[in-house]
């Protein structure tokens, strides 16, 4: 595989590198700290300190350097301290750091809106704003479909996540750790079955089409399509276990939801940005949401989240309704053009389809060799393995914990993900080096054999 990738700082060794047990002493001093100023409800996935990281490589304050297979839940794609983000966040905080866009506007934002309308999936005028996270970026999606089409009704999907603030937490399907005891809810929300082709009742093969039907009349019989604002779909649901819904299920509702006026909302938040092998995850099945909600991927690390949106739709809300004091912070628009100048420069939407064909075969061969891993699946540097009890599918999250913590221990960041906490994912930065890839997978594949 070959890039002009420029993401990775060379000031990093791009190594493997494990000086202490993981975490090390200074980790577990910062943890004490840590204990005694930040509420046990913010969790760690793994509580090593870090004090550098670039390329495929974290190095914490031990000098362990551990291999990225996180990228900061998939945030860091283009690499952490990318040269171009760097420079331009560089620039930008030397001139101002904030001024409120709705109080004195700035070009920025202005060229972050104009390249969201152009990449973006559809060739049909569009408008874009800025928020803060991908939750903010929902909720603002569901707020101007509900504007625009005066319906309430909302449509998410069992497996969905998409944020914890009180409208997205509803939206969300997994109650522990994100709903539970939080509620009430927000009123006006329906789940429906998604296309899950590993858990299919019928097989895979017959998902798609069966989960649309399913999915398509519950809405019509509990709902009423005419009180529907929006569907709001993952592409590939992320925290549900990286679930990539079975071919034809998401232009099917597509569809239905363009012939009874309701608005589509994709939630691109995790898959966006090259992530998947496609610019967004809806490409690959041609699909053009009316609203499109991102953030992640799409600033290198700095807080930033978009909606994008069919220009018919976004302005008919009146003056003054979207918006936020930080949205579009002025350091976090350069940061967004400066990764995409790395996509774009690195070829890093080739290079994601490159890792997706390079771990996939490497995962399936560990599924045929080990019957409890039940699933691989994904697309491009966002792919995954359920963990079964065998031939049951019955969910493993023992398993799975323990292989992550042996993967952590030997140098290697994963995350776990899924409704039943059984799946391991790997979305490891784009510009992470060919041999750190490969000696990733080497050490998954030796907490399995052990």
């Amino acid at each position: 595989m070959t890039s002009q990738i420029t993401g990775r700082p060379e000031r990093l060794r791009q190594e493997r590198r494990v000086v202490t047990e993981i975490p090390g002493p200074k980790s577990r001093e910062l943890q004490e700290r840590r204990l005694g100023a930040v509420p046990p409800g913010v969790g760690s996935v793994l509580p090593v300190y870090v004090t550098d990281a670039g390329g495929g490589v974290v190095v914490d304050v031990d000098g362990n350097s551990l291999i990225d297979f996180g990228s900061g839940i998939a945030v860091t794609g283009v690499g952490n301290a990318s040269p171009r983000v760097v420079e331009r966040v560089k620039e930008q905080v030397e001139r101002f750091t904030h001024t409120c866009f709705m109080v004195a506007p700035y070009e920025s934002y202005v060229a972050v809106c104009e390249a969201l309308n152009q990449i973006t999936p559809g060739d049909h005028e569009k408008r874009s704003f800025l928020v803060n996270s991908g939750a903010e970026a929902v909720e603002n999606a569901v707020k101007i479909a509900r504007y625009a089409t005066g319906r309430q009704a909302v449509v998410a999907f069992d497996h969905g996540f998409h944020g914890r603030t009180l409208l997205t937490m509803t939206l969300t399907a997994k109650s522990m750790p994100y709903k539970h005891g939080f509620g009430p809810y927000a009123p006006e929300v329906y789940r429906m079955p998604p296309a899950y082709a590993y858990r299919w009742p019928t097989g895979p093969g017959n998902c798609g089409p069966e989960a649309a039907a399913q999915a398509i009349d519950q809405i019509t019989k509990q709902i009423g399509p005419r009180n529907v604002a929006a569907v709001v779909i993952e592409p590939i649901q992320g925290e549900g276990g990286f679930i990539d819904h079975a071919p034809g299920f998401l232009p099917a509702i597509a569809e239905f939801c363009q012939a009874n006026g309701i608005m589509l909302v994709a939630d691109e938040v995790q898959t966006g940005f090259a992530r998947t092998g496609d610019m967004f995850a809806c490409d690959h099945e041609g699909i053009v949401p009316d609203i499109i909600a991102m953030a992640k991927g799409i600033a290198g690390g700095l807080p930033l989240g978009a909606v994008t949106g069919r220009a018919d739709l976004m302005d008919k809300v009146h003056g003054g309704g979207l918006g936020g004091t930080y949205g579009g912070n002025p350091l976090a628009c350069e940061a967004a053009l400066g990764v995409l100048e790395e996509i774009e420069a690195g070829g890093l939407v080739e290079r994601a389809r490159w890792i997706g064909q390079t771990m996939v075969p490497r995962l399936q061969a560990l599924a045929e060799k080990h019957d409890v891993i039940g699933d691989v699946r994904g697309r491009g540097a966002m792919t995954a393995i359920e963990l079964v009890r065998g031939a049951s599918k019955e969910p493993n999250p023992e398993l799975t914990a323990e292989i992550a913590r042996r993967c952590h221990a030997a140098g290697l960041l994963v995350l776990t993900a899924g409704t039943y906490g059984n799946v391991v994912r790997f979305l490891p930065p784009l510009v992470i080096p060919e041999h750190l890839l490969v000696e990733g997978l080497g050490i998954l594949e030796s907490a399995f054999e052990d």
